[in-house]
């Protein structure tokens, strides 16, 4: 392409954001970590069906609960006491 027509834009770089709901991820079983599809699901029961269906195939990873655009821990950080 001639004279700054190129069409192609830089890639985002922004990172992922998950809605409320239980994620999965699955990928073929030869491929690297991270490259697969992340699948969400609105209840547990919902996830855990998905998870019994895709296994029998592909690689299945449990992403978790997502609230907010962040993952959510069944156990609460435990805070650092400062030194006196």
């Amino acid at each position: 392409m001639k004279g700054g027509r190129h069409k192609r834009g830089r890639p985002p770089t922004k990172p992922v954001v998950f809605k409320d709901g239980f994620y999965i991820e699955v990928r073929n079983r030869a491929t690297d970590p991270g490259s697969g599809i992340k699948i969400g699901k609105a209840t547990h029961a919902e996830m855990l069906v998905a998870i019994e269906e895709y296994r029998k195939i592909k690689l299945v990873v449990v992403l978790g609960e997502y609230r907010n655009g962040e993952r959510v821990d069944g156990i609460a950080p435990k805070r650092k006491r400062k030194a006196a």
